[in-house]
């Protein structure tokens, strides 16, 4: 494949999506799975529910016995047993007859509705066994019964191939007797920093270092991706060094972050080190901030090369990095959701390239979206994007916009299978 050259962002990730497939299945836990891709569908070992059961507190009976009932004629019946959850009441509801019954009980084999406690005038008694109720409306077969199998089908699959387990979902699994599922497995991702000036962030820099904050900020965006990061140890700026790092991630992980060294200086080996060691897809995109953003396979493994600015690293992860590793979840929606929001301020656009501005959407009173870019854009902050919310969109060109104009905003706290 050639070395694709100022792609556009779509196109880059595109290039990076066909690189990468759906990891294998691993069986694990229910509360594992929440969030998780089932590799396989998940089967229901029973009916559920297995019985027909009560939809709430109230009197079970034939609803026969309450036609014509009204607040001039009411019908009175005998309460002749009482059904708790988890019991069940083996008689025959006679003529006159009913049966108090809980929310969840098994409903009487005889009975076939359920009148809701709150509606039924009580005659004699407390309204429980020996007990004397009426009745001032007539009531429809079926009424407030949660039928046998009603939500599943034993054999039935509940959980389909390709389906985000929620928290429902895994009580839905609990209930059909899946105590574990099949999902695909989570990338592991080898995170290596650049830099001979860069030191852990628990030294104190001396004089021309500086913390390596990078790879904790990618190892964050791969964890909040669903994806396993390892922070691997600093490299230095040499073409061996990098190439010995890379070399050996790729031998441990699903996937490979480097950060810093993506340009083209005289300590910038991200390029060379994947070409030489495997095959060099991707160069550079036409984006602001991130323009150099390199990508290859070596050993058969993704290797991605990002800048070393903090803004610019972030928004490759976020456009280009984030949609592979959902794809290798088996995930299908891969582009955060976008909203157009007017502009609270004019912004002048200066380079021609596509420009993220990191911004904060909100809502007028109105209810429409308004969006407000940060005042500091430099692409050496952590900070503004700790403040953002979304990624505005200055399209390519040098057309400046005014404040009311309508522009795209890429949602950065919602997850992309969310429709807004």
């Amino acid at each position: 494949m050639a070395i694709a050259e100022m792609i556009s962002p779509e196109e880059a990730r595109e290039l990076v999506l066909s690189v990468v497939s759906p990891l294998e299945a691993e069986e694990v836990p229910l509360l594992e799975a929440v969030g998780r891709v089932a590799a396989q569908p998940v089967v229901s070992d029973i009916d559920v529910t297995a019985f027909n059961n009560s939809a709430m507190d109230g009197f079970a009976m034939r609803a026969q016995q309450l036609e014509g009932a009204s607040p001039e004629s009411p019908v009175e019946l005998d309460v002749i047993a009482e059904v708790a959850a988890g019991d069940f009441f083996h008689g025959v509801i006679q003529e006159g007859q009913c049966v108090r019954i809980m929310t969840g009980a098994a409903v009487p084999e005889s009975a076939d509705a359920v009148v809701k406690y709150e509606i039924v005038g009580v005659v004699e008694g407390d309204g429980r066994t020996g007990s004397r109720v009426s009745f001032t409306a007539p009531v429809k077969q079926g009424n407030n019964i949660r039928f046998a199998g009603e939500e599943a089908k034993k054999g039935q699959a509940i959980i389909s191939a390709g389906e985000i387990i929620g928290t429902a979902g895994v009580g839905f699994m609990a209930s059909c007797g899946a105590t574990t599922v099949k999902v695909h497995r989570r990338p592991t991702v080898g995170i290596i920093a650049t830099g001979s000036e860069l030191v852990d962030p628990t030294e104190y820099p001396a004089e021309g270092k500086i913390r390596n904050s990078n790879s904790y900020a990618m190892a964050a965006c791969a964890l909040a991706a669903g994806a396993v990061p390892t922070v691997l140890p600093i490299c230095k700026d040499t073409l061996e060094d990098l190439k010995a790092a890379v070399e050996s991630a790729t031998q441990q992980f699903d996937f490979v972050i480097t950060t810093g060294g993506a340009a083209n200086g005289d300590y910038d080996f991200i390029k060379p080190t994947v070409d030489q060691l495997g095959e060099l897809l991707m160069v550079t995109v036409n984006m602001r901030p991130g323009k150099a953003q390199t990508f290859g396979v070596v050993n058969g493994v993704p290797v991605f090369g990002l800048p070393g600015n903090p803004s610019a690293a972030y928004c490759g992860f976020e456009l280009l990095i984030r949609p592979a590793l959902r794809k290798m979840q088996g995930f299908s929606a891969f582009a955060r959701t976008s909203v157009m929001a007017q502009l609270t301020q004019d912004v002048r656009k200066k380079d021609p390239r596509r420009i993220y501005l990191r911004a904060t959407l909100t809502k007028n009173d109105q209810g429409q979206y308004q969006v407000t870019p940060d005042r500091n854009q430099s692409s050496g902050s952590f900070g503004v994007i700790q403040r953002s919310t979304c990624l505005a969109v200055m399209p390519e060109g040098l057309e400046s916009k005014k404040a009311g104009d309508l522009v795209e905003c890429i949602i950065l706290d919602i997850s992309e299978d969310i429709v807004i």
